[in-house]
């Protein structure tokens, strides 16, 4: 075997030379451990991992370990999608989120209940009792899949740039190709009994007055008929 380089011995007058520390001698403090870590290996691999890349890599990590930590639900014949949006332009980020969502949902072809709570109050008194029940639901838009919370715009992208958004949308109905013929998409139609107004004129009592179209919701609107009958809704 080669000598041990500290049991050299140095002749007399010359300049001693720092012996080198051999690979599986101890490391004299918690400094020495944490300087070559703290140091990139090479600068190549350095500039190689830009913020965007590493920003990546954690949100694939997190969503990796929320999928062992919660696994998706099993099909079932009564699995659906429950998107709770709005299509108003007021808040710009929110409609932009409602809209990026929506369309990842209808780009994996599954049938999407689409409950836009600026259309119909009804949802959003619904959407509200969910929030009272739920922390951390208090934007839009919310995504539940089989009767369970999946989560908002934030959620749903990870799980689309990951690739785990579609083992949580398997065993959910198909859609219909095309468009609806008799909304058009839009899943809701005007009132027939009110022609759109949301009044009745009433007889009851003696004197004609007008009442609250009980058909429709406060905009003069139903959910369309052929949407709720197909596998859409």
């Amino acid at each position: 075997m080669w000598p041990s380089w500290e049991k050299i011995k140095v002749p007399r007058g010359a300049t001693a030379i720092a012996s080198p520390r051999l690979p599986n001698s101890k490391p004299s403090s918690l400094k020495d451990v944490r300087g070559p870590l703290d140091e990139p290996s090479s600068p190549s691999i350095a500039r190689k991992l830009s913020p965007k890349a590493v920003l990546h890599c954690v949100r694939s990590a997190s969503s990796v370990l929320r999928s062992w930590r919660s696994p998706p639900p099993s099909p079932c014949a009564d699995k659906r999608v429950v998107l709770y949006f709005t299509s108003l332009r007021v808040v710009r980020n929110t409609f932009e989120d409602c809209r990026f969502v929506r369309s990842i949902l209808r780009g994996h072809r599954v049938a999407v209940d689409e409950r836009d709570v600026s259309m119909d109050a009804g949802f959003l008194a619904e959407f509200g009792r969910i929030v009272g029940r739920r922390r951390g639901v208090t934007t839009l838009p919310q995504v539940f899949i089989g009767g369970r919370h999946v989560g908002g715009a934030d959620e749903i992208r990870q799980l689309h740039e990951t690739g785990e958004l579609r083992r949580y949308v398997e065993g959910v109905a198909p859609v219909p190709a095309g468009s609806c013929d008799g909304c058009g998409g839009v899943r809701f139609v005007i009132c027939l009994t009110c022609d759109g107004s949301h009044k009745c004129y009433s007889q009851k009592g003696g004197a004609g007055v007008f009442r609250s179209c009980p058909a429709c919701n406060e905009n003069g609107l139903v959910r369309c008929p052929q949407c709720r009958t197909s596998s859409v809704i």
